[in-house]
């Protein structure tokens, strides 16, 4: 596919990080499309910096550029508004928190995942359904937790507040937030982990209290990056298609520069079964 005549033929990409799975997920998918487009990408790691992120957001005006790709922006939905008025249409591609219809974006089905995920462990037979969320206010934690409670409500679960504890979205602290819900007089059979690397520290905190996944807790996660196939068991998570959420960014943003309207595009998410989930043990 060759591009129209009058475009720069750069797309920019300001993405946190490069080296994480599910960031790289998302570049691949922007890659691919500038390729297709035979337009260039200018990538820039932005650090989870914000002050990085708005002088970049900046420079964008001052480069020859067909407009950039925002993942998961640091910047407030005041500040990507008033940059709606620069000559640069950018997209963001899951976004941090709640954006106005006039910002072009592309977020998938988080709530409907969530619910997936909590409505299989339910129909295991689980009751005691815990759950390890990311960092309050994002998109993806209060999302994902409507997803959750709608299908504990739906199986007739009644919501037990110890069960659920805040982490950010990183193995380390999702180990630590699993600690806690373990060590619980009552503890739960079954911890869904907001992320695939909450859901990772969650197996390694029941593997240093000698407990077997899933013999004796079941643990899903979120996103389907790759090392979810890598642990033992391997994991059963909520895919998001990472490299389609790149792709659709790419798409609108070229029918934005077109001309096109501004539109919120959400992309499906589904339960992928593996080896981290059973029935729980027998009372």
């Amino acid at each position: 596919m060759s591009r129209p005549a009058g475009r720069a033929g750069v797309i920019s990409l300001l993405v946190p990080l490069v080296h994480d799975l599910y960031f790289a997920g998302i570049v691949a998918g922007v890659a691919e499309a500038a390729y297709d487009h035979e337009m260039r990408l200018m990538l820039t790691p932005t650090l989870h910096e914000h002050a990085r992120e708005m002088s970049l957001l900046e420079r964008l005006t001052h480069v020859p550029s067909d407009g950039a790709v925002l993942v998961l922006p640091e910047a407030s939905n005041d500040e990507l508004e008033r940059a709606l008025s620069n000559d640069r249409p950018f997209v963001v591609v899951d976004p941090l928190v709640p954006l106005g219809d006039r910002i072009p974006c592309v977020f998938v089905a988080n709530t409907a995942g969530a619910e997936q995920a909590t409505r299989h462990l339910a129909a295991l037979g689980h009751r005691r359904i815990g759950a390890i969320t990311g960092p309050p206010g994002w998109v993806a934690t209060e999302e994902r937790r409507v997803g959750y409670l709608a299908a504990l409500e739906a199986a007739g679960i009644d919501l037990d507040p110890q069960l659920v504890t805040a982490s950010d979205f990183e193995l380390g602290p999702g180990a630590v937030a699993a600690g806690r819900l373990l060590d619980l007089p009552e503890p739960p059979t079954a911890i869904f982990g907001f992320n695939d690397a909450i859901a990772i520290g969650v197996m390694r905190a029941a593997r240093e209290r000698g407990l077997g996944v899933p013999e004796d807790l079941s643990v899903v996660g979120f996103d389907d990056v790759a090392f979810a196939t890598l642990v033992s068991p391997a994991l059963t998570t909520v895919r998001q298609p990472l490299a389609e959420m790149g792709r659709a960014g790419v798409s609108l943003l070229l029918r934005l520069g077109a001309g096109g309207e501004s539109l919120h595009v959400e992309l499906p998410t589904r339960l992928v079964l593996r080896e981290s989930t059973a029935p729980p043990r027998p009372a």
